[in-house]
């Protein structure tokens, strides 16, 4: 895998947005918060287009996230928030000079179709983290700003908490991967679907019915994409929905049942998603999962 240059001081950060509009107002605490940490904000003047639900065309928003990444002068790009619509532009993107001059990539949930894409065809980092939108509509922890600031800038990122959610004990090791469920559920069969075997599995979710997340876990299952990993981190399943007659289990119910056959080691509740703690994961780089009554990951440096 191929890290991208570490920000520094002065570095140029872009934003974009490759789903739902935005406005001016959606990002305004983000950048404020950028700029205290030394880094000048750039973005294309079309940001804030709106072409329905999504910030402009398919190709609009293509072409304002091409010119983010064909300029050198750009070392990170942020994701102003998800919602939907990356996976209908990111066919319209050139990553060639991306490949020649990689820089990170960063945001969760929707964009959960980039991280895939640029992992699996191009093997270079990438951020799961939290997005501009999230300064307005998070109460972001401290724990997931300073996160953010130490994968950004090469220190070593390593967690450890108590665990007080249900787990299967064990310990793994491998390359991260994974995103948003219903987003992993939509890539087979596309040249942006990912390889699971001898990987780390990272899934996180909001507002789905639960049999919504047994018929994307059973896909999981069914598709060998559960075969040969080396650990299961589910984060926040959040806003979690039954129908009137209930599905009868629980979101960790379903998983346990999705692997009970394999023996490596499942966590739930680790601080990553759409919550207030928000913790930065690397996609693509190696780490170490133990999962006991403390659950630890920590990524390679």
């Amino acid at each position: 895998m191929i890290t991208p240059p570490y920000l520094k001081r002065g570095d140029k950060i872009g934003i974009v947005a490759p789903a739902r509009k935005i406005s001016p107002s959606d990002i305004a605490t983000a950048i404020e918060w950028f700029e205290k940490q030394g880094w000048e904000v750039m973005y294309n003047d079309n940001l804030f287009d709106e072409y329905y639900q999504l910030s402009g065309t398919d190709e609009q928003r293509a072409a304002n996230f091409q010119e983010m990444l064909d300029n050198d002068s750009v070392r990170a790009i942020f994701c102003a928030r998800g919602g939907y619509g990356t996976v209908r532009m990111i066919d319209f993107l050139d990553f060639k000079n991306f490949v020649q001059n990689p820089k990170w990539i960063i945001g969760f949930s929707d964009i959960t179709v980039l991280h895939a894409h640029i992992h699996t065809n191009y093997g270079i980092e990438t951020l799961h983290a939290l997005m501009p939108y999230n300064f307005v509509v998070n109460n972001l922890s401290p724990e997931s700003l300073d996160s953010l600031i130490t994968a950004l800038t090469g220190k070593q990122l390593r967690y450890r908490f108590i665990n007080n959610a249900p787990y299967l004990e064990g310990e793994g090791e491998g390359v991260l991967i994974g995103g948003n469920l219903s987003i992993l559920y939509s890539l087979p069969g596309s040249i942006s679907d990912i390889d699971t075997s001898g990987k780390i599995l990272f899934i996180e979710d909001i507002d789905e019915y639960i049999y919504h997340i047994d018929r994307m876990m059973r896909q999981l299952k069914r598709s060998g994409k559960l075969d040969g990993i080396k650990g299961l981190i589910v984060g926040g399943m959040t806003n979690m929905r039954d129908n009137d007659i209930p599905f009868g289990k629980t979101v960790e119910e379903i998983i346990f049942e999705c692997t009970a056959e394999y023996d490596y080691p499942v966590c739930f509740d680790f601080p990553t998603g759409h919550i207030d703690d928000n913790r930065t994961l690397i996609m693509g780089r190696n780490c170490r999962l133990s999962v006991n009554d403390m659950i630890e990951l920590e990524f390679d440096t």
